[in-house]
């Protein structure tokens, strides 16, 4: 036998809405409901592409392709009328499937993960009792970091708080924002087509595995290195 170095143990970093939860659709809606209230009429698919990424980045993108201007203050509004509109549905939203199951069967097999968002604390945290998680869950969520997806801070705080190297950790997500911003921390990513991309979208950004949600993933971790005792 060689002598070598023995290989760390897997990590995860979760992306929420659309990889945990199912939360897509309400946030498109939310989006759609806040820029209608300030006279902005954006088709729902342009809103769609952009979930996933931070909110100021997603204002300034949709924006773009609109050719209005928003001043500082008009886009922090904005957001806090997506927040506003999102609680409104926030009873809708449920688990995907497997989702909880996915989280406990690491936490069992001694696997370091971390739950890491674009979303702000106060609308991201309400998934927390949805998933059945403790209220000190480690996770990630816009306000602690300086920039989001598709930069990859997130990512790289939440190997920080899972006390691992973004090297071993593997990103799962469900926007092709999630894997950029994997690409950037030096992670692998895996790409969930529960958030609605295909899966050509997910693999052109990176993704080097694609399930179908996170049920798909616990049932194939075997593929990812998560083993039980050999």
């Amino acid at each position: 036998m060689y002598d070598f170095p023995e290989a760390p143990t897997p990590a995860f970093l979760f992306d929420l809405d659309g990889t945990l939860i199912d939360s897509v659709y309400q946030h498109v809606v939310a989006w759609r409901q806040a820029l209608s209230g300030m006279g902005i009429d954006l088709s729902v698919w342009r809103i769609h592409r952009r979930i996933g990424m931070s909110g100021g980045l997603f204002v300034s993108a949709l924006l773009r392709e609109t050719g209005l201007k928003l001043t500082r203050e008009q886009i922090d509004e904005l957001q806090t009328h997506h927040a506003d509109a999102y609680e409104q549905q926030v009873h809708s939203v449920k688990p995907l499937p497997g989702a909880s199951e996915l989280l406990a069967e690491l936490t069992s097999r001694g696997v370091p993960w971390a739950i890491c968002t674009s979303g702000y604390a106060r609308t991201a945290r309400l998934a927390l009792g949805m998933l059945g998680l403790p209220e000190d869950t480690p996770m990630v969520t816009r306000d602690l970091v300086r920039r989001a997806k598709p930069d990859p801070d997130l990512f790289l705080a939440g190997a920080a708080l899972a006390g691992v190297d973004p090297a071993h950790a593997m990103v799962v997500g469900d926007s092709v924002w999630d894997l950029l911003a994997a690409r950037r921390a030096g992670a692998l990513g895996i790409g969930l087509l529960s958030g609605g991309y295909g899966r050509d979208e997910l693999e052109r950004a990176g993704a080097f595995m694609v399930y179908a949600d996170p049920a798909d993933m616990l049932n194939r971790l075997d593929e990812l290195g998560v083993r039980g005792s050999d």
